[in-house]
């Protein structure tokens, strides 16, 4: 009976790791434009959000703004573009996977652009230098073995569908930015799912988090 209990734990886990590692393997290069005064623009009005509030969870806030647009596929704005300040990531190699895990039973990722998902939230986050200097390994550990932050989320797809963006290479001021996207009448999972998050103690090496929330236009 233990030695079934513990087959069906790590297919849970290898299933969990396999989601993650079904993120697009092409790098996914982003541009999160903020505007505090929106301008007439001469690109097509497509990927733009009214920003509803930001707030500081951890560290400092950012800039207040209007509104925001989301650029993929570049690290520069588009002619005609206007930006009061820009947050630059990329969608980077799977981490924190094991090739056994890789090839596992695959869960279908959580779709964005759904038509259905006019709420949209995006956090950036840095975490502290005590993270970094711990190997790989131990990182791994504390993400999923003892804080299940991929098992969290999976709880809450599809309704909540996110694309995480390493910024940290780039030498930007956060290390990552998350993009969610969902409907109004999943306002309350979000919420639910952010509690969950930030009471793990992976949350302990965050040093400045940012939300700021967005409704499309």
């Amino acid at each position: 009976m233990f030695r079934a209990r513990e087959k069906r734990r790590r297919a849970r886990r290898a299933r969990t790791f396999a989601w993650y590692a079904m993120r697009m393997a092409a790098p996914i290069l982003a541009i999160f434009a903020f505007e505090s005064e929106p301008a007439p623009s001469t690109i097509a009005p497509t990927g733009f959000f009214r920003v509803e509030s930001i707030r500081a969870q951890r560290g400092a806030t950012l800039p207040d703004a209007r509104r925001l647009q989301l650029h993929e596929g570049t690290h520069t704005l588009p002619a005609g573009a206007h930006a009061s300040y820009v947050l630059r990531g990329s969608t980077g190699h799977v981490r924190y996977v094991t090739d056994t895990e890789k090839v596992a039973l695959a869960v279908h990722p959580p779709l964005l652009e759904r038509p259905v998902a006019t709420r949209a939230s995006l956090i950036p986050i840095r975490k502290s230098d005590a993270w970094w200097e711990l190997s790989q390994d131990k990182r791994r550990a504390i993400l999923e073995e003892r804080s299940h932050h991929i098992a969290i989320g999976l709880e809450y797809v599809p309704a909540i569908a996110r694309r995480l963006y390493h910024a940290r290479e780039l030498g930007e001021s956060f290390d990552f930015l998350t993009w969610f996207e969902y409907a109004p009448s999943d306002a309350g999972r979000f919420a639910e799912l952010l509690k969950a998050l930030r009471a793990t103690e992976e949350w302990k090496y965050v040093e400045r988090e940012v939300q700021v929330d967005l409704t499309r236009l």
